[in-house]
């Protein structure tokens, strides 16, 4: 069995023990994120136990459909024929009472491996049994990854395929499915297959096989503005008119706010005309990462960058019916690219 895990385990730490074999007595995964607590149990499920012991060892519950105490009764159970006892709980959110688990916890059995998939939240870490199943086993929490991160998840999972991304393809894969990181894999597999021999993912095969333009995306919007192109963001802005599904008010407000919020804080770093000083500043991963920030203090003044940030407040309120009773989303957008550019 493994030693002691910590309550901050990452999933890279808990998938490099379970490959190697060090299984621990508890697994408790929670959080807001399907897609890593399915990975680890998934992975559970298919590899602890041989086919042919599954029969016998390995039982697949529902939270609703067992108590806390009829757990503890099947964990404390010993193998047939195997070394491990799994026992796996979905949707463990809908367990109640955990008393009985918490007492198990206090000595487990070391042949049974109870694994807790608990999501849409967390459990209060003030419940014991958060604790108690740190100190013989794993707790894992499951964030939703934030919208910032998601063109860095996706040229990482390319490479782990072999294959590399467009800065600009990652932006548009990235900006078109969002944090449903389930559907993003499954998004990348169909564009994984269907790589040539170069294995380099560009927005022409962006556009082709996800279905998301090449030119009129909210990402092109944002070129188009940090660049202060008034003839481009125009352009955009009409096709999203037309195209609802391409882009909308709810679409590119977060992407449009979150530049505007960070270039506000560039205009603060020590030494703004330097552009490894201001990606040091704003905690990017290089140099080049702050191109659209040295372009855009050249192309916005910081007063006017403040004016901004108030416009996009006022905007936001509006898209949710404060102080407006009847103007479309579709005006909404024009009148907050308007004011942006003019």
């Amino acid at each position: 069995m493994a030693e002691r895990k910590s309550a901050s385990a990452t999933y890279d730490s808990i998938m490099g023990d379970l490959r190697a074999r060090k299984f621990s007595p508890i697994y408790i995964l929670m959080g807001e994120e399907a897609y890593y607590i399915d990975k680890i149990s998934d992975y559970i499920a298919e590899n602890v136990l041989q086919p042919e012991e599954r029969d016998f060892n390995q039982t697949v519950l529902f939270g609703a459909d067992v108590s806390a105490s009829q757990l503890v009764d099947l964990a404390k159970g010993y193998p047939m024929m195997a070394q491990y006892r799994v026992i796996i709980v979905k949707e463990a959110q809908n367990l109640k009472a955990t008393e009985p688990l918490e007492k198990y916890l206090d000595s487990p059995v070391p042949s049974t491996i109870l694994v807790l998939c608990h999501k849409n939240g967390s459990i209060d870490k003030r419940k014991k049994i958060v604790p108690k199943a740190a100190a013989v086993g794993v707790v894992f929490e499951s964030n939703k990854m934030r919208e910032a991160d998601l063109p860095r998840f996706v040229e990482n999972y390319l490479k782990q395929h072999g294959a590399s991304i467009d800065p600009k393809a990652a932006f548009m894969v990235a900006d078109h499915i969002g944090t449903d990181l389930s559907r993003l894999i499954s998004e990348l597999d169909k564009v994984l297959i269907s790589l040539s021999e170069e294995k380099r993912v560009t927005p022409e095969i962006v556009e082709r096989q996800i279905g998301v333009s090449k030119d009129f995306n909210p990402f092109e919007l944002r070129n188009a503005i940090v660049n202060r192109n008034i003839y481009k963001a125009n352009q955009i802005i009409k096709y999203f008119d037309k195209n609802p599904k391409a882009g909308s008010l709810y679409a590119f407000l977060p992407l449009l706010f979150n530049y505007f919020q960070n270039l506000m804080i560039a205009y603060y770093a020590p030494q703004k005309t330097s552009r490894d000083s201001v990606a040091q500043f704003l905690d990017l991963r290089s140099g080049w990462a702050a191109t659209d920030y040295m372009t855009g203090m050249r192309n916005y003044s910081g007063m006017k960058t403040m004016q901004i940030i108030h416009k996009f407040r006022e905007i936001d309120a509006k898209s949710k019916g404060l102080d407006n009773p009847n103007t479309p989303p579709g005006d909404l957008m024009k009148e907050l690219i308007f004011f942006i550019l003019h």
